[in-house]
């Protein structure tokens, strides 16, 4: 069974960033995925040191899952032209897995999402994770969602847009599907960084 991994969210609860990561990871576990969640708390990390080794517990944890992951799936908020703060810490922390047999996410299909309360914030938040997903050799999926979150788009029961929530399933859909398509050779990749 594929294990997809969910990173995303801001510091406050029931962010629509985080809504959209969990309507994504839905369909992935509709579709006969096992996943888990790292958002908004999860994430609150301190600022990546590449001096420093030893990491918190919460950090700890965030790196587990991903060792463990054949697919991840990020959702970012847009703030001012990138992905948060929090979330690009977050990534920083795969450092950690540069000497691993699997390097970083090497092979890994990884879903982006971005979140904004406008167009252009949303693809921004958006191609701000496709190339750090690209820097850390992971493959983003076909799709990724921009997704716009005007008034009334997220309520507190959820998602009240058909369009949105088909375009966030399908960004799960295509984890799954890239998931279930690689050879199993993946997770023990043994490619050494070349350009370090």
């Amino acid at each position: 069974m594929s294990f997809i991994v969910g990173i995303g969210g801001t510091l406050r609860p029931g962010s629509s960033s985080e809504q959209a990561l969990a309507i994504s990871l839905r369909a992935a576990a509709d579709s006969g995925a096992q996943t888990a969640v790292l958002s908004g708390r999860a994430l609150d990390f301190p600022f990546y040191d590449p001096g420093v080794t030893e990491r918190s517990e919460k950090a700890a944890a965030f790196l587990a899952a991903l060792r463990k992951a054949d697919g991840v799936i990020i959702s970012s908020p847009g703030y001012h032209g990138a992905m948060s703060g929090l979330i690009k810490n977050a990534l920083d922390y795969i450092e950690d897995l540069a000497g691993d047999p699997r390097v970083y996410l090497s092979d890994v299909p990884v879903g982006c999402i971005g979140v904004a309360y406008g167009n252009q914030a949303a693809v921004a938040a958006l191609s701000s994770l496709r190339s750090t997903v690209h820097a850390l050799r992971g493959f983003p999926t076909p799709y990724g969602a921009a997704v716009v979150a005007g008034p009334g788009v997220f309520t507190e029961s959820g998602c009240a847009d058909p369009g949105t929530v088909s375009s966030l399933e399908l960004v799960g859909q295509q984890v799954l599907a890239l998931c279930r398509n690689q050879p199993s050779s993946a997770a023990t990749t043994t490619r050494k960084e070349a350009d370090r």
